[in-house]
């Protein structure tokens, strides 16, 4: 039987007792793999990484590794909410590398998307290597595979038009040679979701937005600065307040702001103030190939533009993007 293929018996996972059935069968699965031998987990605070670390951390402990790198382009205290659940409510085994400086210092000038993209991604893999070569004993790597990254990359396998290739911590250099552990990689992402409750981990952490790898970089649009990075930072914690607030966090599948290197001309204090806008992007979609527009009642609107243009420093304005997928994307870049 292919490993890599789902069931057709297999069962959807939609309950607390078959999601604790899973995680039984994976828990013994796992010790049976790993036996006494070192895990190591790139742990990026996200849906899949996360549930991978908890159930880990349920069958073998101290023997997992997880190292969270903070590329600078985390929203708003997510790192520090990963050190806090991860090393202060399950006592993990973990290693938090603070790369801000690394990152942004080789993306200064650079305005180019893709590129942009490209050196966060190889950046991340340098990163997670070095640390990985700084540890002894490890034999495995795990990885938050899903099922729907198989499907892509087999279909990318076959020549068909796939939406990406299957990859989390790819290309790893060659020195650094693991077995891979990959515990939840027959589950769907709503499986997923019931497991990661299923094991405790918070309802915000199991359902946290959809995040870009390159995190804030691809939304702090053109070439990344320091300032307008942090404003950026400042700007979206502030949406998502509100959202919270206001009951649209669980009904809005995406939402976020994104500042583009453009100023305008406002007012501040009676004097002339030159300024960024922020862009308030919210969505919903079912599979992220197409996309409508989440209304946001025009009260909750203002809050938000009156606390971003009074609190957060170098932005003026606050816009709405209405453009749906297609004509436009979801993110910007």
């Amino acid at each position: 039987m292919d490993c890599n293929k789902r069931p057709e018996s297999m069962e959807r996972i939609t309950t607390k007792e078959l999601a604790n059935a899973f995680i039984d069968e994976q828990v013994e699965l796992v010790r049976k793999q790993v036996g006494d031998k070192k895990v190591l987990l790139a742990l990026s605070g996200g849906v899949d990484s996360s549930v991978v670390a908890a159930l880990l951390i349920k069958a073998i402990g101290k023997q997992l590794v997880c190292v969270h790198v903070n590329h600078g382009l985390m929203r708003k205290g997510e790192s520090q909410g990963v050190i806090d659940m991860f090393q202060g409510e399950l006592d993990a085994n973990l290693i938090y590398v603070d790369a801000t400086d690394r990152f942004l210092d080789l993306l200064a000038g650079v305005s180019e998307p893709e590129k942009k993209r490209k050196i966060i991604g190889k950046e991340f893999i340098e990163v997670f290597a070095d640390e990985a070569r700084k540890l002894e004993g490890v034999s495995f790597l795990a990885q938050g595979t899903i099922y729907p990254d198989i499907l892509e990359s087999i279909k990318a396998a076959e020549g068909k038009k796939a939406v990406k290739s299957h990859h989390n911590v790819g290309g790893l250099p060659e020195d650094l040679k693991f077995e891979l552990v990959e515990p939840i990689k027959l589950l769907f992402k709503d499986e997923v979701r019931v497991v990661g409750e299923a094991l405790g981990l918070p309802h915000a952490m199991v359902y946290r937005q959809p995040f870009p790898g390159p995190g804030l970089g691809v939304r702090c649009l053109g070439a990344i600065t320091r300032d307008r990075l942090h404003a950026l930072r400042e700007a979206d914690a502030i949406l998502r307040e509100e959202f919270d607030n206001n009951g649209l966090a669980g009904k809005v599948w995406q939402y976020f702001i994104a500042v583009p290197d453009i100023k305008s001309v406002g007012v501040k204090d009676e004097s002339r103030y030159e300024g960024w806008p922020a862009i308030i992007r919210a969505v919903n979609t079912t599979d992220a190939m197409t996309a409508t527009i989440e209304e946001i009642p025009y009260e909750i609107l203002h809050k938000i533009t009156y606390r971003i243009t009074h609190e957060v420093e170098g932005i003026n304005r606050v816009l709405l993007d209405l453009t749906p997928k297609p004509i436009g994307t979801i993110e910007w870049e």
